[in-house]
């Protein structure tokens, strides 16, 4: 990208997590935060933030990214179920904060926002989810998983308890939910052998 100041870049995203409460916990909410805000902040003009990025949605992504993605790893070093238990767990403890406030934001703005919504798939859950189907494929090259499994679908199995209770709100984001996604995405909801035995 010819021309782009990483200083002015980092100062751009780290001014929106500052403004939307990383770090102080007193901060604004992303359909409130403006790009003026953020420019100001940073020490920008408004221009200079539109010459990389489309949209306020744009900025609070990469900016949520450059955040997020640190704190939730997808370990190669170890055996693919510790791999998973370690990223279920991790994207868990990240969303019982103000990270999973910010995501719960960012899909409620791309609801009414098809431009939000795009940004949203391209610079965060489409990688995010890549990530964890090349997981599952190691699981099925390791032997753990059935060579049937589908990976997008396990990764969705992995993933969609932890925004439906982010968003409605129904229960706790803990250690235990984590153990518990991953207890059922790997062993299912069949009856286990020693159950079978016993009828």
């Amino acid at each position: 990208m010819v021309g782009r100041s990483e200083e002015s870049r980092q100062a751009i995203l780290k001014s929106t997590l500052k403004l939307l409460g990383v770090g102080n916990r007193r901060g604004t909410t992303i359909q409130k935060l403006t790009i003026e805000a953020i420019a100001k902040q940073a020490g920008v003009s408004k221009s200079t933030i539109y010459r990389w990025w489309d949209n306020k949605a744009a900025v609070v992504i990469d900016a949520f990214v450059s955040e997020y993605l640190t704190h939730t790893p997808v370990r190669e070093d170890v055996p693919f179920e510790e791999a998973l238990r370690d990223h279920v767990a991790a994207v868990v403890h990240q969303y019982a904060g103000l990270d999973g406030k910010l995501v719960a934001q960012l899909i409620a703005e791309a609801q009414y926002d098809p431009a939000a919504m795009q940004e949203f798939h391209n610079r965060f859950w489409l990688g995010r989810r890549a990530a964890v189907e090349a997981l599952i494929r190691r699981g099925i090259d390791e032997g753990v998983l059935r060579s049937d499994v589908e990976p997008g679908m396990l990764a969705n199995l992995a993933y969609a308890p932890i925004y439906l209770r982010l968003l409605l709100h129904d229960g706790p984001l803990d250690d235990k939910f984590a153990g518990e996604i991953v207890e059922l995405a790997l062993h299912g909801i069949g009856l286990r052998a020693h159950a079978l035995e016993g009828s």
